[in-house]
């Protein structure tokens, strides 16, 4: 009977501190008045500030249901899992004002922001009923989503653009204007209420790499790094959190013939049973109140005999850490992703790192629009995206490999990272920290001797 009451004890006690060391996740209900009251607070705050900067007076996004633009997931409610037949949101700003008419001419109000306009009962045809309320308004520039350099910004297909300047007259056809920079405005700007809680989401992301990448997953000499990423989607779903991408978790070994440093991004690497002295890198993401992480750390598989990470191993990943600065440090207000590319790059040359930088703005999408920072295959100019500025309040994956040779090894490593970041508009401030030592599988016990 003592038996069995201290075998629930240590369970009980086992299970409070899992939970203790497991960041909180809200339930579903709870998420959606937390986007609910986001969406909100950035209708009324955020987009007149953003309108006016771009100078548009109004936005117009049209959407048919399960062919939805980007820009409109970012404005349904949280019970919306698509538009609805046709939706169509209306947002003006009168000249001097400091807030926004959010109209929708659809059938139903379109969260708390967008008022119905429009009764099919008064007037069948939706398309008449918009151009009437354009026509009212008068705008100087009617701005729709047509971006030649975002995707996220090109979301107004060719059947609704052709029906729309049908039913313009020719003063208003001439008004019509691109919404790219407005779109990638909306996208990628985080305001202090979605800035409060991204922390806590990269502490989840974090929290949950730091448990696959451990002897609680992993078994030298039987688990697979299959097994590994599979293990991950699993544990996303029981936590009720979605992925916006397929994790991968790859090896480096100190093999001299090993090419796994020159190995390709475009080629998935196979699945490899996970062995003592492994290098593991792991590149994962997940998505939780419509927000995104992208995240890449590093872990190695102890030796017989090893307590700890070698110091060789650290060494490199301090490469990888300088590397992180040069590039941070190049932030800037109003600089273009491609001048922060090259500003970075002359710093790494004159202090012989060698390479590459691939960063990227994320938010409501994981690789997200907003200002590109090179690319895993062009560490050159990157036309359209990379001519973007940088503006205050957004959020960046800053993602790089630095290249460095291990004597122990007798070959390259490529250190490659990728945390979370947020610019204020002075300086970047990582989201929950970042990698400065290498995770040890098993964790490293400070109590045991050689």
């Amino acid at each position: 009977m003592s038996k069995v009451i201290i075998i629930f004890i240590v369970v009980v006690f086992s299970s409070q501190f899992v939970l203790a060391q497991s960041p909180s996740v809200l339930t579903k209900k709870e998420q959606a008045v937390v986007i609910d009251n986001w969406l909100e607070e950035r209708v009324q705050t955020l987009l007149p500030k953003l309108m006016e900067r771009e100078g548009i007076d109004m936005w117009l996004i049209i959407s048919r249901e399960y062919n939805e633009d980007p820009v409109i997931r970012t404005f349904l409610p949280a019970t919306w899992f698509a538009a609805r037949r046709r939706t169509m949101l209306l947002m003006y700003k009168p000249e001097g004002s400091n807030k926004v008419e959010a109209l929708a001419v659809a059938r139903y109000d379109v969260g708390k922001s967008f008022k119905r306009a429009w009764d099919p009962d008064e007037e069948p045809d939706q398309w008449k009923k918009l151009v009437e309320l354009i026509q009212e308004r008068n705008p100087n520039k009617l701005a729709v989503n047509m971006g030649k350099d975002y995707g996220h910004a090109d979301g107004l297909n060719v059947s609704e653009y052709n029906t729309l300047m049908e039913y313009l007259d020719e003063s208003t056809k001439s008004k019509v204007v691109s919404a790219q920079n407005l779109a990638v405005g909306w996208l990628e700007t985080r305001t202090p209420s979605e800035m409060a809680t991204y922390r806590h989401l990269q502490s989840i992301a974090n929290s949950i790499i730091s448990e696959g990448l451990s002897e609680k997953v992993i078994t030298p000499g039987v688990t697979t790094t299959d097994d590994v990423v599979w293990w991950y989607r699993e544990r996303i779903a029981a936590m009720k959190l979605d992925t916006w991408f397929h994790p991968t978790v790859d090896i480096q070994r100190p093999d001299p013939a090993s090419k796994e440093h020159l190995r390709s991004f475009a080629n998935k690497p196979d699945s490899q049973v996970i062995l003592p002295g492994d290098l593991l890198h792991i590149d994962f993401g997940i998505t939780y109140l419509r927000l995104n992480t992208d995240t890449q750390q590093l872990a190695y598989v102890l030796k017989p005999g090893e307590h700890s990470v070698p110091k060789y191993l650290n060494d490199a990943l301090k490469a990888g850490n300088r590397l992180q600065d040069i590039l941070t440090s190049n932030f800037v207000t109003g600089r273009t992703g491609n001048e922060i590319l090259k500003a970075t790059r002359s710093m790494m040359e004159k202090e012989g790192i060698e390479g590459s930088i691939y960063s990227h703005p994320m938010g409501y999408h994981g690789h997200a629009s907003g200002p590109t920072i090179g690319m895993w295959d062009n560490q050159g100019d990157t036309p359209g995206a990379g001519d973007y500025p940088l503006y205050p309040n957004t959020a960046y994956a800053i993602e790089l490999n630095a290249v460095v040779f291990v004597e122990e090894w007798n070959n390259e490593i490529r250190v490659m990272l990728e945390e979370g970041a947020f610019f204020d508009g002075k300086e970047v401030i990582y989201l929950d920290g970042r990698q400065k030592e290498i995770l040890s599988i098993p964790r490293e016990r400070k109590y045991l001797n050689n």
